[in-house]
């Protein structure tokens, strides 16, 4: 049985983020930025912020749908900013 990681992306150009799962989110995150995703490609390119090992693909699906709910969103949305902040403090002046 193959174990899902439930994940989320920002868009380095925008305030848009993506919530998906995936086997291998880093081998998806280079889908997402090579345009291979209709729903992702015009955003591109993404970063993971977010990324939470689950187990089997039922589990991760409830969880994905779980992070696309309202509260669940508003913390992700919190958190990317958190991430931005982060690595914007990283780069050297």
């Amino acid at each position: 049985m193959e174990k899902y990681f439930v994940y989320a992306i920002k868009s380095t150009i925008s305030e848009r983020i993506y919530i998906g799962l995936s086997a291998n989110p880093e081998k998806r995150l280079i889908s997402h930025n090579k345009g291979d995703t209709k729903s992702t490609k015009g955003f591109r390119p993404w970063c993971i912020f977010y990324k939470k090992f689950i187990g089997g693909r039922f589990e991760a699906r409830r969880e994905e749908k779980r992070l696309k709910s309202g509260a669940a969103r508003e913390f992700l949305k919190t958190l990317a900013k958190t991430a931005n902040m982060k690595i914007a403090s990283d780069i050297p002046r």
